[in-house]
């Protein structure tokens, strides 16, 4: 894996998995194993062409795009709110699709709110919207030490959640996908954090509770528990165990994207979180052509991804 293809393998990566999963979100996992996913279609749900991708890589896309410059909170905030209110990074040119917990915390980032303020706090608040966006951070995070890697993916993720349990599970994730680039393979990694983020979260002192929801990652081995234990709801654990089961027990970008997306409920950001970390695994060149080719923006994606490679490439420059 070589760094110049980091930022394709995280663009792509996510939206592949998201527009797998957009025709068929919203069915059951019986429903759809009537007729499994097994290629890049379209219409179904929203009744929309193949390849269209929805809010999770549109904001995964106005996160990167803000740090095509200086990091600034801010930006990420105003990006967000350009896109649901003026379709920026939407895939075929307006939002069809947005959780309520982003809806809301972007209509007070709108009105004002500071950003890392503008995310729900409540403990019902602990959907996947900041989960499904956050990959693209690990450009930014990725050769500072742990305690400003958490305090910058609390901010962000704080942008539109704000909760404990949603900060932890972007933690989770960036790390995960952290070790994968740095070339830790995906088993080692898994053990690796288990003992790592432990340590680090309690060091915290966080409450126990919060930490112990993620057992099932951070004490089992969730690779061995049958399907029908792993759920694939918009609750953010669930999407979160949901995507390293299925990284874990798949052996490609296409095998590990379709079994997330087969999982049924939350397709789209099952699809679209698996799907990042299986970028990062296998590089985007695994990445089936006839699904990269009929993805909604592609030369578009292709030029974020230039434009964050060299902006990230200045930067190394300069600390040197």
């Amino acid at each position: 894996m070589t760094e110049k293809n980091l930022y394709k393998d995280i663009l792509f990566g996510i939206a592949v998995g998201d527009a797998l999963g957009v025709p068929v979100e919203f069915l059951s996992r019986e429903t759809i194993a009537k007729k499994p996913v097994t290629d890049m279609v379209g219409f179904g749900t929203y009744n929309l062409p193949a390849g269209t991708f929805s809010d999770d890589s549109s904001l995964a896309f106005c996160l990167a795009e803000a740090l095509t410059q200086e990091f600034n909170l801010q930006t990420i905030a105003d990006n967000f709110i350009k896109w649901l209110f003026q379709n920026f990074w939407t895939p075929r040119g307006y939002v069809f699709d947005v959780g309520i917990a982003t809806s809301d915390a972007i209509k007070r980032l709108k009105n004002g709110c500071r950003p890392d303020l503008a995310g729900g706090m409540d403990v019902s608040e602990n959907g996947n919207g900041s989960l499904m966006r956050i990959l693209p951070l690990l450009i930014y995070i990725k050769d500072q030490p742990v305690e400003a890697r958490y305090k910058i993916t609390k901010q962000v993720s704080s942008i539109t959640h704000g909760h404990i349990r949603s900060v932890i599970a972007c933690f989770y994730y960036l790390e995960f996908a952290r070790n994968l680039i740095n070339g830790v393979n995906k088993s080692d990694t898994y053990k690796k954090l288990q003992k790592e983020i432990s340590e680090f979260l309690y060091s915290l002192e966080i409450n126990p509770k919060e930490i112990n929801l993620f057992d099932r990652l951070l004490k089992a081995n969730i690779h061995e528990l049958p399907e029908d234990k792993i759920y694939s709801s918009g609750y953010v654990l669930h999407t979160l165990e949901a995507s390293i089961w299925c990284l874990l027990t798949t052996d490609s970008y296409s095998e590990a994207t379709l079994k997330a997306v087969n999982l049924g409920a939350d397709t789209d950001t099952t699809g679209a979180v698996t799907g990042g970390l299986a970028g990062l695994l296998y590089g985007w060149e695994t990445i089936p052509q006839n699904w990269l080719e009929q993805i909604a923006r592609k030369d578009d994606i292709e030029d974020l991804a230039k434009r964050l490679q060299k902006f990230s490439t200045i930067n190394v420059s300069k600390s040197f």
